[in-house]
């Protein structure tokens, strides 16, 4: 903008000046707007994610317990958790989803591995060369091997 008076600035461009800033004020509303429907987004997601990470530990802390006939010190011991810890994140789950997860995990357990064909590496079937730093194997003439010095 310049530092003329107000009195050399014509009406025209006194107009266009306030278009200007009026324009970008709502520009800015615009932009603040859309960046609190965003964060309102992902602090619901990031919320319902919680949620399902904080049910996951519930279940894993009651098929652990489970599993180890209920002995909550063994757990606790095995795992670092306290174990009044353990027995109020998995007093919330029922015994029938309890033996739901340890159905599945025994199922998962029980499959094969998938295993993954692997190409065999070209510098693992070919010998390497010895490296210069380290000294090379001299072979004596009575058929054995000597260290060079």
């Amino acid at each position: 903008m310049s530092t003329t008076p107000a009195a050399s600035v014509s009406a025209a461009e006194l107009r266009r000046r306030v278009r200007a800033v009026e324009a970008l004020q709502a520009k800015t509303r615009e932009l603040a707007a859309a960046n609190v429907l965003s964060t309102r987004e992902t602090a619901v997601k990031a919320a319902r994610a919680k949620d399902k990470a904080d049910i996951a530990a519930r279940e894993a802390a009651a098929v652990a317990l489970r599993l180890f006939d209920n002995d909550a010190e063994l757990v606790s011991e095995l795992l670092g958790v306290p174990a009044e810890e353990l027995e109020r994140e998995a007093k919330p789950v029922t015994a029938a989803r309890a033996k739901k997860i340890i159905e599945s995990l025994r199922a998962r357990a029980e499959r094969p591995r998938s295993s993954r064909t692997r190409k065999p590496r070209a510098e693992a079937s070919a010998p390497s060369p010895p490296s210069p730093d380290t000294p090379a194997p001299v072979v004596t003439p009575d058929g054995g091997r000597a260290d060079a010095a």
